[in-house]
């Protein structure tokens, strides 16, 4: 068996499900395009990632994004020849590995990759003309490449409705959902405080500005972890009551979750892995009413919804949450709906699904490798 994932530079929501599919399967060989060790805290190190060419980069986590345009062809790289059975984990472009005649292919998709599909204006406005030319080419090459290398996974797991949605949208293929994976074990309820939190990678589609705004003009405290291409600007908008901490370690995370008011969620998240995390701590989740948020959180029990993203909105929603009015016990028993054990069940038939399904095209083979580049098929 073989297990590929995009990107192992850094330790994110993705990551983590991938972690959880290692231990599921410890005798998979473990594949990336591109690795970092330092990045991910060394918990892939003692599974010797197999990488691509891209390596000889010395990839990182704030550089990786220039490599854009090679990433199709470094997946379609990575020699799946002797195995059995190939899952990818997929948020952009590790669906596209080849697989073989008599091979079987499982992709649990996180997301189509956002910047080609449903965030693809985002990705070009703003930018000069030569450069916004250059990308809505590259972009619509992806469109083409994702739909050609769609045909050939044999099942696709969606980890939640809305990502099952653009699925059937921009592949044409249907998929079973099955939630990630959430390390409940990690995190004890313990007193709550004051601060609000948010637990994210810090980049413009997760609209944390918008929650920064609300709390700097309400004057709320609030504490920013994670790190990411959008700290400068976030930083110009907070006020006082405003901290960013950084990339934190997991023990500061499950820390600051068990002593927080409430984690803030601002974005249309495929899940929202930080919402079920805060709730595991026993503390409620105020969040968009979109997306992931709709499947983890119970409103009234473990949390509460508002409606659109802007600040206008946030303010009003902040004004009227009462963190203490929610039982920490109930928080803590809707976060144990995504538990690694429901997650082992559910991939496990997805498995033996593949018995009854017939084997995808196995176009690819015959056709040079050249990622975005190649003649389309789609």
């Amino acid at each position: 068996m073989a297990l590929v994932h995009d990107f192992l530079l850094s330790l994110r929501g993705g990551e983590r499900v991938f972690l959880a599919l290692c231990d599921l399967f410890p005798d998979a060989t473990v594949y990336s395009p591109v690795y970092n060790e330092d990045g991910t805290e060394g918990r892939f190190s003692a599974r010797g990632v197999t990488t691509s060419y891209l390596q000889n980069l010395r990839p990182s986590s704030s550089n990786f994004r220039g490599l854009l345009p090679f990433y199709p062809r470094a997946v379609e790289s990575l020699d799946m020849s002797e195995f059995d059975l190939i899952i990818s984990s997929s948020s952009a472009w590790s669906h596209g590995v080849i697989a073989h005649e008599g091979q079987r292919h499982v992709c649990y998709s996180h997301n189509p990759f956002r910047y080609a599909w449903d965030q693809r204006l985002d990705a070009t406005r703003g930018r000069p003309l030569p450069v916004r030319k250059a990308l809505e080419r590259i972009l619509g090459r992806w469109r083409s490449w994702d739909r050609a290398v769609a045909r050939e996974v044999d099942v696709y797991v969606a980890n939640g409705e809305i990502t099952r949605e653009r699925l059937a949208r921009s592949f044409g293929r249907s998929s079973s959902v099955l939630h990630p994976p959430v390390d409940v074990g990690r995190f004890r309820t313990g007193h709550a405080g004051e601060r609000f939190v948010v637990l994210s990678e810090l980049m413009p589609h997760k609209r944390i500005d918008v929650i920064v705004q609300a709390c700097s003009q309400m004057g709320v405290p609030l504490t920013v972890m994670g790190d990411g291409p959008d700290l400068r600007r976030l930083r110009s908008l907070a006020g006082d009551t405003v901290e960013f901490t950084g990339r934190v370690a997991d023990s500061e995370v499950a820390e600051r979750l068990s002593g927080c008011a409430a984690l803030i969620q601002c974005a249309t998240e495929e899940f929202g892995i930080a919402s079920v995390e805060a709730q595991a701590s026993g503390r409620p989740v105020l969040a968009l009413a979109a997306g992931g948020a709709l499947e983890t959180v119970m409103p009234g029990q473990s949390g509460a919804l508002f409606a659109s993203a802007d600040v206008e909105t946030m303010v009003s929603a902040l004004g009227s949450f009462d963190p203490g009015s929610f039982d920490p016990a109930a928080c803590r028993a809707s976060a144990e709906r995504f538990s690694k054990g429901a997650f082992a069940v559910g991939l496990a038939k997805a498995v033996d699904s593949l018995d009854g399904v017939p084997m995808a095209p196995r176009e690819r083979q015959s056709v040079r490798r050249r990622g975005l580049w190649r003649p389309a098929t789609a």
